[in-house]
Formats: C-alpha cells, sequence, structure tokens
C-alpha cells in the first residue's frame, strides 16, 4: 500500500497537476446597468446565451444588460385564493343563506365555544346545561 501512496499526501489535498499548457476557453465580458447608477461586468464564455437581465451584486436590483433590451415580461396568472375556491363552488346568494344559518345556530347556542354561551346571572355567570349532540 506504501508503494501506491503519496508521501505526505492526504485526501482532498490540492492537485499535483500543473496548468502550464491549458488555455482556458474563450471569454466574453458583458456590462450590465442597475436602476441604482450600479455598472458591473461580468465573464461569460464566448459562445454561453448571455442574459438579458442580471441581478446587482450590490442592491439585489434587476440589472439590465448595456448592449441589450429588456426582455418582454411574461403574464404570470395571479394565485388563487381560498375566496375564489370558494366562489367556484358557490354562489354569493349561496354563502350569504349559509352564513345566516351558522350565525343563528352561533346565536341559539348550538354550536361554538362553550365560555360564550353563557348566561349572566344577578350573582355572577352560570354555565348553560352541556348541549346535545345530534344524533346521539
Amino acid at each position: 500500500m506504501s508503494e501506491r501512496a503519496l508521501r505526505g499526501s492526504r485526501l482532498g489535498a490540492a492537485s499535483y497537476e500543473d496548468d502550464r499548457e491549458i488555455a482556458p476557453a474563450p471569454r466574453q465580458l458583458v456590462s450590465y446597468d442597475c436602476p441604482h447608477s450600479h455598472h458591473f461586468d461580468l465573464p461569460f464564455a464566448a459562445d454561453a446565451e448571455v442574459p438579458a437581465v442580471w441581478e446587482c451584486p450590490r442592491c439585489g436590483a434587476e440589472a439590465v444588460r448595456v448592449d441589450g433590451d429588456r426582455p418582454e415580461s411574461k403574464q404570470v396568472k395571479p394565485p388563487r385564493t381560498h375566496w375564489d375556491m370558494l366562489l367556484e363552488r358557490r354562489s354569493i346568494d349561496e354563502l350569504e343563506q349559509l352564513l345566516s344559518e351558522r350565525l343563528e345556530l352561533l346565536r341559539s347556542g348550538q354550536i361554538g365555544p362553550e365560555h360564550l354561551h353563557r348566561e349572566a346571572s344577578a350573582g355572577g355567570k352560570t354555565p348553560k346545561p352541556p348541549r346535545q349532540r345530534k344524533g346521539a
């Protein structure tokens, strides 16, 4: 085993290859301008597809390529809310009817938290008797 390993080296150590005869890939320097007057240049490979918009490294705003136009924004569907999904299943009239039914049940004490259904008496508050469950 000692014949295979180099003395003094460890796993993850620096490479012993040298790059004297290796030519780097051709590059192009692309300039971007930020809306906050920041200017920066980024190197890209010569054959790379260069993006028209890049995030500014100083402020995070969208910087536009100096020699390019701003790309057209895509049409994005607005996110569906709970109200939108509810309106897909029920009409406004049905919702108003359900609301009035539930409010009536709440006011009568058939549904809702127990502490809302206590009756006030002269000496203090006394709890209502336990309500009957449906089907029991």
